[in-house]
């Protein structure tokens, strides 16, 4: 009997072995982890997993945890197994436990996925607009006591119609176009954020709105477009991108040449081709054009993989990505495809 007990525990050990294999954890992985403050949710799964985009795949749910998506520092995140296959949970840590009583933990205290610090601005300030959405819309025509320019704090006037209703208002410069390097397509244009105002008065098409903030000093031929009303994306996860999705990097903020860790980029590839906030994209290298000596021609060598980007906000016909890994020197043109 104990011989049998020990075969179908000897089984079952098997069993679970050969699942953890065939699942994408990395190699010698502990059995739990502690979240602890200044950590990502990429970070977590990249720790756990040798292709943290799967991590939606391996996540088990605790039903007894309310909003157990989100994760905060202190909590543990464990290794188990479920009918013989892995899987990752979460045990909620003391420092949100307040004696018997669960205690509310703001969403902002949660982990992020990425660094919201590197992305705040394109979260939250930059905006991409239709070909002539921002020369349609209201400009600036003079500063308070017609100075050129205005910072915070000053009023400025703004001549356009506007709905009585909107009382605030972004201001923006006329940024760098996005264009499909392979079909040449104009996919946006970069809305530069310059500040920010508040409407006083109207008298006819002249508009009084007062500047609540500067990034930049308000110019004249500056743009105002409505305050967006949307909700601002913070708390997401690593994810797979569609099937067969290929695109490439047409830009990178701030106009370097390399392209590192931490940089954002974006991309040619949007909502409209099934992009989603979260999904993760391996960045390929094309492939360089050689001559064939033998054969007295050229051929193009294979694209090698070369890094990982992740989406972390999307429009209709392009995204922005945060590069979460590079092996090497990435530069615009470079690939993009499923991992």
């Amino acid at each position: 009997m104990r011989k049998i007990l020990r075969a179908v525990a000897g089984l079952g050990f098997l069993v679970a072995l050969t699942a953890f294999a065939q699942a994408p954890f990395n190699e010698n992985v502990p059995d739990k982890y502690v979240v602890k403050k200044g950590d990502t949710l990429w970070g977590i799964a990249a720790f756990f997993l040798q292709k943290p985009w799967v991590w939606p795949e391996i996540w088990h749910v605790n039903p007894q945890i309310a909003n157990p998506h989100l994760i905060y520092p202190g909590d543990e995140v464990r290794l188990i197994y479920i009918d013989g296959k892995p899987r990752l949970t979460l045990d909620r840590g003391r420092d949100v436990k307040l004696g018997p009583r669960v205690r509310e933990v703001p969403h902002g205290e949660a982990i992020p996925a990425i660094p919201l610090d590197v992305v705040d601005t394109f979260l939250t300030k930059t905006r991409v607009v239709a070909p002539g959405e921002l020369e349609a819309a209201p400009y600036v025509v003079a500063g308070h006591e017609k100075s050129v320019i205005t910072g915070a704090g000053a009023d400025f006037y703004v001549r356009g119609q506007v709905p009585a209703e909107q009382a605030f208002w972004g201001v923006y410069r006329k940024g760098d176009n996005y264009v499909d390097p392979e079909t040449g397509e104009l996919l946006g244009i970069r809305a530069q954020d310059i500040g920010s105002g508040k409407l006083k008065a109207t008298e006819g098409e002249i508009l009084t709105l007062a500047a609540t903030r500067t990034a930049e000093e308000i110019r004249i031929g500056d743009r105002i477009l409505p305050v967006e009303d949307r909700k601002i994306e913070t708390v997401f996860y690593p994810s797979a991108p569609p099937a067969r999705i290929h695109g490439v990097i047409m830009a990178v903020e701030g106009g370097v040449d390399n392209i590192g860790h931490l940089d954002v980029v974006a991309i040619n590839r949007g909502e409209r081709d099934g992009i989603k906030i979260g999904n993760t994209l391996a960045i390929y290298k094309a492939g360089e054009v050689v001559r064939d000596r033998i054969a007295e021609d050229v051929v193009t060598l294979p694209a090698e993989r070369a890094g990982l980007l992740m989406v972390f906000r999307t429009f209709e016909k392009m995204s922005f990505g945060l590069v979460m890994h590079a092996s090497r020197p990435l530069k615009v043109k470079d690939l993009v495809r499923e991992p």
